[in-house]
């Protein structure tokens, strides 16, 4: 399927791992430039240098902290034309309403909620000055499922959804889609160091963290290319009407019910 990306700009943030790495990469293979971000130079130079030697594109590398203060006006200004933004910077700590003191959970929203929302103030601007384009928050199924032990980040995603449908709502009456996906778990290192801090908690022991994963559905975590190929099928004109939703990528766990 030609999803008629090829020569677009696409601006991912925290692509030096996990499911950013992917995207990266997936957005390449269907042909787009990209603005890559993250703290990470050496990361992202590595990142640069392995995708524009397979894929040929070109790969602009933006080394920054986005909860400095006006780095995303400063980011937004170097990337320029964008066709495509990926929201996807942050990790919020997982732990009870204890766990989490004052300072974690701040920092924890500062990069990912205030940075989702600060990003969109700058490229959807720049976005409507030039027609339209597509901006994607990958958001995290903790917004879904109301985890006491992820307080911080249940909550913050929570809010991210709230301000994906908001903004995707009346979005395309300047021609731009809002979009939002909530992976679940993720073949990534964040879901295995989460499964490790709560095997220790609940069994006593970190390495018991594989009796954990035989929990999930099919008994794995997400593949990343299963969260990425559905992002940059969003990214796409082949989803065109699409705009101030939520796709949930997460085995089901969401929709599990049950009492039990």
């Amino acid at each position: 399927m030609d999803l008629g990306l090829k020569g677009k700009t696409v601006l991912i943030t925290g692509a030096s791992q996990g499911i950013g790495h992917g995207l990266a990469g997936s957005f390449a293979e269907e042909g787009c430039n990209l603005h890559v971000t993250a703290r990470s130079a050496d990361k992202l130079d590595q990142l640069k240098r392995e995708i524009e030697a397979k894929h040929g594109v070109s790969v602009t590398v933006h080394a920054l902290d986005l909860t400095d203060a006006g780095s995303a006006e400063k980011l937004a200004e170097a990337a320029g034309d964008v066709d495509i933004l990926v929201n996807n910077a942050g990790v919020i700590p997982s732990g009870s309403l204890w766990d989490v003191d004052e300072a974690k959970w701040r920092a924890g929203w500062e990069l990912k909620v205030f940075g989702y929302i600060n990003m969109t103030r700058q490229i959807y601007a720049r976005m409507k000055a030039r027609g339209g384009g597509v901006i994607i928050n990958n958001i995290g199924n903790g917004g879904e499922v109301f985890d006491p032990a992820y307080v911080a980040g249940t909550t913050g995603n929570a809010s991210l959804m709230a301000f994906t449908r908001a903004m995707g709502g009346h979005s395309l009456d300047d021609n731009i889609r809002v979009v939002g996906v909530n992976p679940g778990p993720v073949d990534t290192d964040r879901i295995y160091n989460m499964l490790k801090k709560r095997a220790a908690d609940w069994l006593g022991d970190s390495d018991r963290y594989k009796e954990l994963e035989q929990r999930y559905p099919l008994k794995r975590p997400a593949h990343v290319h299963e969260v990425t190929d559905l992002i940059v099928f969003l990214a796409s004109y082949r989803s065109g009407y699409t705009s101030g939703t939520i796709f949930t990528v997460d085995g089901g766990i969401a929709s599990r019910r049950s009492v039990i």
